[in-house]
C-alpha cells in the first residue's frame, strides 16, 4: 500500500511584492524599529512605543491572508 504524496500547497499566486501583507510587514517593521532607541527615552514614553507595536501586529494578524 502506498501513501499518497500531497500536491503543492495552495497559496497566494501574486508576486510577493504585490501581496498586501508586504505593506503590513513594513508597518510592523517600522513600529518595531521604534523600539531601537527605547533605552534612551523616558520610561513614560515606553508604553506608547509598545502600544504602537501591538497595534501594528494586531492589524497584520487581523487582516488575514486575503485582503484588498
Amino acid at each position: 500500500m502506498s501513501v499518497p504524496t500531497p500536491g503543492p500547497r495552495p497559496g497566494d499566486p501574486r508576486h510577493a511584492a504585490d501581496r498586501p501583507v508586504s505593506a503590513l510587514r513594513a508597518d510592523v517593521e517600522a513600529a518595531v524599529a521604534g523600539l531601537d532607541d527605547l533605552a534612551d527615552r523616558p520610561v513614560s514614553e515606553h508604553p506608547a512605543a509598545f502600544e504602537r507595536v501591538h497595534a501594528a501586529l494586531g492589524r497584520a494578524l487581523g487582516a488575514g491572508p486575503e485582503r484588498d
